[in-house]
């Protein structure tokens, strides 16, 4: 045997021969959801027989559906998770899959007694959800990185070994192929990987293929970005039962998956509350160095130019200690607004470990302020391992908060991010790749901004006989223009060509508000039972979310059974169940000790991420970031005051004028001449970044509007002749 080594970060890496040897997918979506086929090919090449053990991401609102092992012209079926340490001992080939106990995003696959020079082909099926992304694409991504989660020095844990080594040493490569269908014809299709181009399969581009250059290494997350056109129309599946299934249980019956998008009233809509606790917690540990934390760092102060006046706000950063801006939330105003930001600016991945439970308790220790409501900004990388900890820190605090969270960079956990912000009643974000922090996170502020949706109620009007049971938790949070996915089992008579209605009914700024979805109860037939399978993981994850919660010994145990058994009816797995493959036909039983082998991931790579410390409001325009060279963007932004205006001396620079020339040119006073300088400038020339600036340009109209000046249109008209634009007055607002 051959052994390879490498330096690599002052580590020594030694590399033997990996089973694994190939990663081949295809995936196949249907408007917003996804099933993912992967096949991996495993081949021992060693003189023993081994267990090749593969620890790799998974997203966490994943249900994994099919698990099975070809050996030759062998299927293997599955059998108890009991077995399968007894098939090793015992000298049978078993393959397990399962989910860590620690975090649904991870599974672990082991290819038990392979024996020397034989071959496995593995076969993993699962569906899932597509997130809706601010510019209204929808994601798909198949991670590949899986960042070791910290774990806290003298902790106990059950979590299992990540092995990883870098992005040019994965052994492996990956064939992927998508294909998308849609009732709405796709705009496009983009990808952080290299893609042949976008093959459309019908003249209405309704259906399209999607292909990953030759020879991919599975060096990264692989991420799809799909547009189709009117993305925000709410729609129904109604999928027919299993032919096989008793009728009455979840597999038996036709299950139905909402699709709503709210449509808040306008009126409401137009005005943005200035009222709130804004606290922003902020991952400073060391996976966070280079370029994401200089990304965090322009963001927290596109973040506090973007907060109302009136409002109350605070800054947490964390590591394996945490820090604190001020001793508790203060008011937003020039002068805390300055310091905020001079400390922002000297921050650094220098705290350590990725402690996160410490600082959220401490926060939620910290009295609520009256009429206030507390908005949580959580900004990590997600490499933490007491997940399931966290969120039930977060969950048994929702009453007092809404909680946005963000995943920084690819490997962040799916559990983490999207639990947080579930259980919060907020919003996740995921920032991968060349992705802007900024558009996503103005996004999540617009959303905190909105009026707090309470009384959230949902009335089913079925044909007579019908009934519904909803297999989704309760709708806690809705946010205009905002996907929520509503599941439930459909029993009784359901005919094809009858009518439902559902109706979301709320309470919005203290005014009563509805709105309904009319869908058709015809049946879809599909084999693969893709409705079925979510709503069965939506409401298996909801049940172990309760028995995590620890109350009561009995309930716990009857509903760790019903997990159980739903789990089994469905064929999706649970944090209780597991896949097992035994070959019983195997022969003779394979003598001696098994070498186990570790498949590696990718680590997470700074190349890979395209955070690379160069400015991302303006990448093609700025160098490293520093004070002396920060785009023209971020620098105007920084000079806006906590009230929104602009000083004009400073603001000069940014425009590229001297303050001579603008001081001969102001037709009105001072401020309100630069700022409608201002407010010209990022409308004519930066109106592409308009979801990163338009908040904080809300904020000038509102100082305009309250300065009572005339000679507005004057300054409007002397802004474009100086900056040689064409922006009309009632564009701006004003």
């Amino acid at each position: 045997m051959v052994i390879t080594c490498f330096f690599h970060n002052m580590k020594l890496l030694v590399v033997v021969p990996v089973p694994l040897q190939s990663v081949e997918v295809q995936v196949d979506v249907k408007d917003h959801v996804a099933t993912v086929v992967s096949t991996l090919l495993y081949q021992n090449k060693d003189e023993k027989p081994i267990e090749a053990v593969f620890v790799f991401p998974m997203p966490s609102e994943a249900a994994v559906c099919h698990f099975s092992a070809k050996v030759g012209q062998t299927l293997i079926v599955a059998e108890a998770r009991e077995e399968y340490d007894d098939a090793l001992s015992s000298g049978q080939q078993a393959f397990l899959l399962e989910e860590s106990d620690q975090s649904p995003d991870i599974f672990s696959m082991s290819v038990g007694s392979l024996p020397p020079g034989e071959s496995a082909s593995i076969r993993l099926e699962y569906v899932t959800e597509l997130d809706v992304q601010a510019d209204e694409a929808l994601r798909f991504c198949l991670p590949a990185v899986l960042n070791p989660r910290y774990q806290p020095t003298g902790t106990e844990t059950g979590s299992v070994t990540v092995t990883s080594v870098p992005s040019s040493l994965v052994p492996y490569d990956l064939t992927f192929l998508a294909r998308v269908q849609s009732a709405r014809p796709i705009s496009k299709v983009e990808s952080n990987c290299t893609m042949d181009p976008l093959e459309f399969l019908s003249q209405d581009q309704t259906a399209a293929l999607v292909k990953l250059a030759a020879g991919h290494k599975f060096d990264r997350d692989v991420e799809l970005l799909i547009y189709y056109k009117d993305t925000h129309e709410p729609s129904a599946v109604v999928e027919a039962g299993q032919a096989s299934a008793e009728a009455g249980t979840l597999m038996g019956d036709p299950a139905v998956m909402l699709s709503l998008y709210p449509e808040f009233p306008k009126d409401i809509m137009s005005s943005v509350s200035s009222s709130g606790e804004f606290v922003f917690l902020l991952d400073r540990s060391g996976s966070m160095e280079g370029g994401q934390i200089a990304s965090a760092r322009d963001t927290l102060l596109l973040l506090l130019k973007s907060l109302p006046m009136g409002c109350f706000f605070n800054i947490y950063s964390f590591g394996s200690t945490f820090e604190q801006i001020f001793p508790e939330s203060v008011e937003y105003k020039q002068e805390t607004m300055e310091e905020a930001l001079k400390k922002v600016e000297m921050m650094q991945a220098d705290l350590g470990g990725t402690e996160i439970l410490a600082p959220l308790e401490h926060i939620y220790s910290q009295s609520c302020i009256p009429n206030q409501p507390r908005q949580l900004f959580v900004f990590t990388d997600g490499e933490v391992e007491s997940t399931k900890e966290v969120i039930n820190l977060v969950k048994s605090n929702s009453g007092s908060h809404r909680c946005f969270s963000f995943g920084i960079g690819e490997g962040a956990s799916t559990a983490l991010i999207n639990g947080l912000a579930k259980e919060g009643g907020g919003h996740a974000q995921f920032i991968t790749g060349s992705d802007r922090m900024q558009p996503k996170v103005i996004q999540s502020l617009r959303f905190a901004m909105q009026p707090a949706v309470v009384d959230i109620s949902v009335r089913w009007d079925l044909p007579k006989g019908v009934s519904a049971t909803v297999l989704s938790p309760p709708l806690t949070s809705i946010f205009q223009g905002q996907r929520s996915l509503l599941y439930a089992q459909l029993t009784g008579q359901v005919l094809s060509a009858a009518e439902g209605c559902v109706t979301v009914k709320y309470s919005l700024a203290g005014r009563p508000t509805e709105n309904k979805l009319n869908f058709n109860t015809s049946l879809l037939f599909v084999c693969r039972l893709t409705v079925h399978r979510l709503a069965a993981r939506s409401l298996i994850r909801s049940l172990e979310q309760e028995q995590g919660d620890r109350r009561g010994q009995i309930d716990n145990a009857k509903k760790k059974k019903k997990i159980i058994d739903l789990s089994v009816q469905s064929g999706v797995s649970s944090s209780f169940t597991a896949f097992i493959a035994v070959n019983k036909t195997s022969g003779e039983a394979i003598q001696g000790p098994l070498l186990r082998r570790d498949v590696p991931v990718p680590s997470k790579s700074q190349g890979l991420l395209k955070f690379d410390g160069s400015c991302v409001l303006c990448p093609e325009e700025c160098g490293p970031r520093s004070r002396e060279k920060q785009g023209p963007l971020l620098e105007l932004v920084s000079l806006q005051t906590a009230s929104g205006c602009w000083e004009l001396e400073p603001l000069a620079k940014a425009v590229g004028k001297t303050s001579k020339v603008l001081e001969n040119k102001c037709p009105s006073t001072v401020k309100v001449w630069a700022t409608i300088l201002a407010l010209v400038w990022l409308h004519g020339l930066k109106a592409d970044a308009k979801d990163e600036w338009e908040l904080l340009v809300m904020k000038a109209v509102t100082w305009l509007q309250s300065q009572n000046a005339s000679g507005l249109a004057e300054c409007v008209e002397a802004a474009n002749s100086l900056l040689g634009c064409s922006v009309q007055k009632n564009v701006l607002g004003i």
